[in-house]
């Protein structure tokens, strides 16, 4: 069993997230003991992983109780569990494009700076570094 602090270390979760979700009922088989400190066991430990996945890529609270009522329905409930971590992948995958067009732009962005830097040039393209432009007459 593991206390709070020790599954926010393990997961690389904030402590105040594993309460919120606690409360949220994520996490249905937890057990408290005897000072009513919140236990996880190993297969908690699971639940903690699908919610942190799903969270991750924006899934909204009420839609991963969905997913965790469903699971605990049981083996009837399989297709529309399907469904849902179908959504929650081609929802990742859009945002994995994202990134990576935003990692091209970083990485053009680094280079350019490289070259400013190893050629001890301006930066043209720095408003700051353009000349005023004249006020005009009134």
């Amino acid at each position: 069993m593991y206390t709070i602090k020790e599954v926010a270390d393990k997961m690389e979760i904030s402590e105040h997230t594993l309460r919120f979700w606690a409360k949220s009922g994520f996490f249905p088989f937890l057990k408290r003991n005897h000072n009513n400190i919140r236990l996880f066991s190993d297969n908690d430990l699971e639940w903690v992983k699908i919610v942190k996945c799903l969270r991750s890529v924006g899934t909204e609270n009420k839609a991963i109780k969905k997913y965790i009522d469903l699971c605990i329905i049981g083996d009837s409930t399989i297709p529309e569990r399907y469904e849902i971590i179908k959504t929650t992948k081609n929802k990742a995958l859009q945002q994995m494009e994202e990134l990576k067009k935003q990692l091209e732009l970083l990485d053009y962005k680094e280079n350019f700076y490289q070259n400013l830097i190893k050629n001890n040039l301006k930066d043209e393209w720095n408003p700051m570094n353009k000349s005023k432009p004249e006020e005009e007459a009134v």
